[in-house]
């Protein structure tokens, strides 16, 4: 998986918590990197209805509250799948080896038994719950 996921949430974050209007290059300088990026993930969170901008107006909204936006959502909206999926199994096993024949069936289970444990961790935790964790982290550097 890459950053997306979690760049997505810092996005999320700034747009719930900021009053003032963010565009791409505020996000980047915030996040760590550049607008283009930004803009990238910013289209992905727009075309899974996560955020809203307004044609001739700058800086963008959540289309619904913190606590109605599941980390399952963001994860879905920037890895642009239907679920998660985090294993793959490696291709041109060996068939006439009893390991090559035989892995995929093997370990398959155990992926997908791991990556439904995260789908659903995923889906009931909220980008409240992130803005939560910041808001407490904030208060323990203060």
């Amino acid at each position: 998986m890459d950053t997306k996921f979690s760049v997505a949430i810092h996005i999320l974050a700034m747009i719930s918590e900021t009053a003032d209007v963010l565009n791409s290059k505020a996000l980047a300088e915030s996040v760590g990197t550049n607008a283009s990026y930004i803009r990238k993930v910013l289209a992905l969170l727009k075309n899974a209805n996560l955020i809203t901008s307004h044609q001739g107006k700058a800086g963008y909204d959540l289309s619904r509250p913190a606590s109605d936006i599941s980390l399952l959502d963001i994860y879905y909206a920037t890895q642009e799948v239907q679920h998660v999926t985090l294993f793959q199994v490696h291709q041109n096993t060996n068939p006439e080896c009893p390991v090559g024949q035989n892995i995929e069936g093997a370990v398959a289970p155990l992926f997908h038994s791991v990556e439904a444990q995260l789908e659903s961790q995923l889906a009931h935790q909220s980008l409240a719950d992130v803005i939560a964790n910041l808001y407490e982290q904030a208060g323990r550097k203060a």
